[in-house]
């Protein structure tokens, strides 16, 4: 990079204000973007074109010009990388191009789909009054990620999985692990190799059953392990891929969800009161707060332009989604949170090939999770300042790591 001094780049990942865990980049870093695609500085030395314009984002993510293997020398990454192996690399779909990401996404796609979503919502309405009642049970105040939060997705995932609960401690532990950017390489390897030895283990156990189970890894032991079609490696990181992303994301988005509807009263009785406007209010939440906020990395394969700038083969470019979903030519008062907005055209699940395969589930999740929580406990109020509450500021998935509440 001979014609830019790293060292005057703005650092990224960028951080909230102090005194705003809403807004993904403070009013300085924004000041300090030479345009809507330009280089930033990354934590491991290295530097990124950074696209944050609506338009430009959708361009980037649905072309065949950039890479997300992130294996590729000269990939953007947020922290060295910890040591690979062919195995660790395997099933993890969300990191591969072409025909090997559409096998194995195309295997799952049926599982997420919204009718399929729709026939397990009386389960995820089950699983949230369920942890509501353990909430009042454990009385007040009482720590709403912890009670709640975090909970639900995670028995909603462990049951579509066919992982056991019970176990949620050991692997929650890891994941946070995984997506921590501060995490010392030796960490997440050992991360990722004792969630993958646990997974594999009950993958075995299913596949040498004669009844793998009516569950996603029991039907893709049955159906694709056994025929050939998927390896045993394979199907753990799929499995990995799905148990991290199905507990972690929606986790974080129903705890800062929760704390900007507290301190909007009319949304809170909106969403407690009138079923038809939960579904404007779940897609406006997932616009403004944008919890993936360190965006989506990827390589140039060859020259493209991309908003006005020429970016040349084997460069580093991230698509910053949080920016995307604040774009003014796109949304108006794009800083505002308004729940009447038409907010569909956001990037909070990505765009393309690679846009995230259960936000069906997600959506449901969020939106069967704050009715259900706003019609139990209307009287909910925050037990502490929104601005000291403790953020997972060094989280690749964005979000509070204790939430205080009273009723």
């Amino acid at each position: 990079m001979a014609d830019v001094l790293a060292d005057r780049l703005p650092l990224f990942p960028f951080r909230s204000p102090d005194d705003d865990p809403f807004t993904p980049v403070t009013g300085a870093d924004l000041r300090r973007l030479d345009g809507p695609v330009t280089r930033v500085r990354l934590p491991t030395g290295g530097w990124t074109w950074l696209v944050t314009r609506h338009a430009d984002v959708k361009q980037m993510l649905r072309s065949d010009a950039f890479s997300a293997d992130m294996t590729r020398p000269g990939f953007p990454l947020l922290r060295p990388a910890p040591p690979q192996t062919p195995q660790n690399r395997r099933g993890g779909f969300i990191r591969m191009d072409g025909e090997e990401h559409r096998r194995l996404r195309m295997m799952l796609t049926a599982e997420f789909m919204v009718a399929n979503i729709r026939r397990i919502e009386p389960l995820i309405t089950g699983v949230v009054d369920d942890a509501l009642d353990q909430l009042e049970a454990a009385g007040r105040p009482a720590d709403l990620v912890a009670r709640f939060a975090l909970p639900v997705p995670s028995l909603v995932i462990c049951h579509l999985l066919g992982v056991p609960y019970a176990d949620h401690e050991f692997f929650q532990k890891r994941s946070a692990v995984l997506l921590d950017q501060g995490a010392e390489p030796t960490a997440v390897r050992d991360a990722a190799t004792g969630l993958r030895t646990y997974l594999g283990t009950l993958i075995e156990t299913k596949r040498t059953s004669g009844r793998p189970g009516d569950d996603l890894l029991g039907r893709l032991v049955s159906d694709r392990v056994r025929t050939g079609e998927l390896e045993i490696g394979e199907l753990i990181g799929m499995a990995l891929l799905l148990l991290i992303a199905g507990h972690e994301t929606t986790a974080n988005m129903i705890g800062l969800s929760v704390v900007l509807l507290l301190q909007r009263p009319e949304v809170w009785r909106r969403l407690r009161d009138d079923d038809a406007a939960a579904d404007g209010v779940v897609e406006e939440l997932l616009r403004y707060l944008t919890i993936v906020r360190t965006g989506l990395p990827r390589q140039a394969i060859r020259d493209v332009q991309v908003g006005g700038r020429l970016i040349r083969a084997g460069e580093p470019v991230t698509a910053l989604l949080s920016l995307a979903n604040r774009d003014e030519e796109v949304f108006a008062d794009a800083d505002e949170f308004d729940p009447y907005r038409q907010a569909h055209q956001h990037l909070a699940f990505g765009f393309g090939v690679h846009q995230c395969i259960g936000q069906p589930l997600a959506r449901a999740e969020l939106r069967i999770a704050l009715t259900r929580l706003a019609r139990r406990l209307p009287g909910l109020t925050l037990a502490a300042d929104p601005a000291t509450l403790p953020r997972r500021d060094m989280s690749i998935v964005y979000g509070l790591a204790e939430l205080p509440v009273t009723w």
